[in-house]
């Protein structure tokens, strides 16, 4: 029986890149693998990238198709005021009202449209830290256990930055592999003025493949980046990264345009015994040795929940009661200051800010992190600054704009929760904790800008700004905490289920705690551990 093959991946020009085409394996309901892997995201492709070489029989299996390479890829009213890529359904919040995800299904999830801002965890974010809202939780597992993975991480995603130039950066056991971007003038401006004041910028680790280091076929073009998909493939997202090269190999076959609709146990409920996928109307049952779920933590904490069966009455894994339980998503914010002075940078991505990280000097608790993002989209700016600006056009606040992104530790409480409506629809409820920091951490760049805008001359900036709501799950995670004991975790140490064997989970899903930095790498970093564990396991 030949398989239902996966759409090609067009480019500007009609053509099938080669890998795009390779799906090795036939794919039929008569067929076992050694592996199945859900989801080719963060977790997902990169698992896929480590575990490809051991000539074992897997499949992946992906909601979505290959990102088209076409025109609409760097277009601002089709990304953002269209949609054009992002998931076209609707989930609910904790009253019940809809709202639809900023999520994406394509070969690649939602890094083919994230930032490539590639930050590790500080050293003591593994440990218990105190915050305004409470106390995060301590990790199973330290720094020093997911170090290697992260260097490892960072040179398959061909990280740009500087060793030691974040005051808070971890130790490491290798510098970046390629040097920072350099800032352009007006940025460069910002990082003298910040210096100036005893802060210490610096530059953010991106992962981008230049020319050099597995540069895309297409011209490099850093422009349009935050939120857009990369038709030049130079962004380092987890399809080129790790699932086009994986495909090459014959061992390695993908189903695209497939959903994942429950997993079956076996009758001990000890084992996943199959997965069961819809594909364009037509119902698969696949089997693997192994199953690993990496849908994002909240498509997979919803996956296990409609897998509930007579020996898992209330959801696969779920003995705890902790499926689903304790969804974080830190506070995320935009800010934008707007000054005299133009800002004509094509790419300014390029800074970021830690200072805050674990206090001021009036708070010995964490605010947060601070980085420049890519230039905000018209619409969404001039909605921004209806009421701060409303006599200036748009395209002048933009030309005179500094984009930041702020990120403030959220704390896991029970009632943060993914579970299912009756018609089987997304339930996300979430209520703020921890606020506090993220508010102080606005106030302290608000006045950190204006000291540094004066200094050149200027007279500080006007502020434009606005929280991530609910639908802004780019960060998701913590659904599917692991930890030692069975009854206070849903994974062990090693992201396999406490209660089936042969179930492991590599998206954001077993965060304990959230940090203040974005959640890629460490992602990225614990499916290369998984990889290493599952390798030995599949000897």
């Amino acid at each position: 029986m030949k398989p239902p093959h996966a759409a090609p991946h067009p480019s500007f020009g009609g053509h099938r890149p080669a890998a795009a085409i390779s799906t090795g394996a036939c794919v039929s309901t008569q067929n076992d693998y050694d592996v199945i892997i859900i989801g080719t995201g963060a977790g997902g492709g990169t698992l896929t990238h480590r575990l490809a070489a051991s000539g074992k029989r897997i499949l992946l299996i992906e909601r979505g198709g290959f990102l088209p390479r076409e025109r609409e890829n760097w277009d601002p009213v089709a990304v953002f005021r269209e949609g054009r890529y992002q998931a076209k359904e609707t989930w609910y919040d904790k009253h019940d009202a809809p709202f639809s995800p900023y999520t994406h299904y394509w070969v690649g999830g939602n890094t083919k449209v994230y930032g490539a801002a590639l930050l590790r965890m500080r050293e003591f974010d593994f440990g218990e830290v105190r915050h305004y809202g409470g106390v995060s939780p301590a990790w199973p597992i330290s720094y020093r256990d997911l170090e290697p993975y992260y260097t490892q991480a960072e040179q398959l995603y061909c990280v740009h930055g500087r060793r030691g130039a974040d005051p808070l950066d971890p130790p490491a056991s290798a510098p970046y592999p390629h040097e920072p971007l350099p800032h352009e003038p007006r940025i460069r401006e910002l990082f003298d003025d910040l210096t100036a004041l005893g802060c210490r910028p610096f530059p953010i680790p991106l992962g981008v493949r230049l020319n050099g280091n597995g540069a895309g076929r297409s011209p490099c073009h850093l422009s349009y980046f935050d939120g857009f998909p990369d038709p030049t493939e130079v962004k380092a997202d987890s399809h080129v990264v790790g699932v086009q090269p994986a495909l090459e190999r014959s061992n390695v076959s993908i189903l695209t345009e497939s959903r994942v609709q429950r997993l079956l146990t076996s009758p001990s409920g000890r084992e996943i015994a199959g997965v069961v996928v819809n594909r364009n109307g037509e119902a698969l049952t696949l089997r693997g040795s192994v199953v690993v779920v990496a849908c994002g933590a909240i498509n997979s904490a919803a996956l296990l929940l409609r897998s509930a069966n007579d020996r898992h009455p209330n959801g696969l894994a779920n003995g705890s009661g902790l499926v689903g339980r304790n969804y974080m998503c830190h506070h995320n914010g935009l800010f934008i200051a707007v000054f005299d002075r133009p800002n004509p940078s094509q790419f300014q991505k390029t800074l970021g800010l830690t200072d805050f990280y674990r206090g001021t000097d009036d708070s010995d608790l964490p605010l947060g992190t601070i980085q420049l993002m890519g230039k905000l989209d018209l619409d969404s700016l001039k909605a921004l600054s209806a009421d701060r600006l409303p006599d200036m056009p748009v395209e002048k606040i933009s030309a005179h704009s500094i984009d930041f992104f702020l990120t403030a530790e959220d704390l896991p409480h029970a009632e943060n929760r993914v579970t299912l409506r009756k018609d089987g629809a997304i339930k996300v409820s979430y209520t703020d904790t921890n606020a506090e920091a993220y508010e102080r951490l606005r106030k302290r760049l608000e006045q950190l800008l204006d000291q540094a805008d004066r200094r050149g001359g200027g007279r500080g900036g006007v502020y434009l700004h606005a929280r991530l709501g609910v639908s802004g799950v780019s960060h998701q995670n913590g659904t599917l905490r692991f930890g030692a004991d069975p009854a206070a975790s849903v994974l062990d140490v090693n992201c396999r289920a406490h209660e089936i064997d042969n179930l492991y989970v590599v998206d954001g899903g077993f965060f304990p705690s959230s940090s203040a930095v974005n959640p890629s790498l460490t992602i990225m970093a614990n499916a290369l551990r998984v990889g290493d564990h599952l390798l030995s396991r599949l000897r």
